[in-house]
């Protein structure tokens, strides 16, 4: 019996000790696995295709349609006797449009009239604008033909916002 004893208690032994070191093992275990360091992504850098209409490397390419587009906006702003009309060619320079057309008018109801003038006739056209805004206050009316974006103030208003200044950089046209 006494061998039967032994035999108990070293199993029992065996057991907590294997219990005891579980926990550390544990550790070990996960240390190792968090210690692995996960493959390093190769960057790949994007080549970038000539198109026939890049002048020069980094030059934003010709845009004709969105030129004639803002051309003729500005033709019929002087139509109703817009004041200070200016193109402004903002190509590689914003991403949400191509030219910029500004505007003032000497009253708030000649800026609305002059909105309204744009909209008209270039709905003729088959051109509808994504969106615009102001026209019932006529201080500031914004015209978004998506390649073109007019900007009509009011004379004060123009001044006061001081675009021209803030696309500095910006190629100009003055038209009327």
């Amino acid at each position: 019996m006494a061998t039967k004893k032994t035999a108990t208690k070293k199993k029992t032994a065996a057991k907590k000790s294997a219990t005891k070191k579980a926990p550390a093992a544990r550790k070990k275990l996960a240390t190792k696995k968090t210690a692995k360091k996960l493959p390093v992504r190769k960057k790949t850098t994007k080549k970038k295709a000539l198109t026939p209409g890049a002048l020069t490397a980094g030059a934003p390419a010709e845009n004709p349609r969105a030129h004639a587009l803002a051309r003729k906006m500005a033709n019929l702003l002087s139509d109703k006797k817009g004041v200070d009309i200016l193109l402004l060619d903002v190509r590689g320079m914003t991403s949400y449009a191509d030219y910029f057309v500004v505007a003032s008018g000497e009253s708030d109801r000649q800026v609305s009239a002059m909105a309204e003038h744009v909209l008209t006739k270039l709905k003729e056209d088959g051109l509808r604008p994504i969106g615009h805004e102001g026209m019932e206050t006529g201080q500031w009316v914004l015209l978004d033909f998506g390649e073109v974006v007019a900007h009509l103030f009011f004379t004060e208003a123009r001044s006061h916002y001081d675009l021209e200044g803030l696309w500095a950089d910006a190629p100009r046209e003055k038209v009327a």
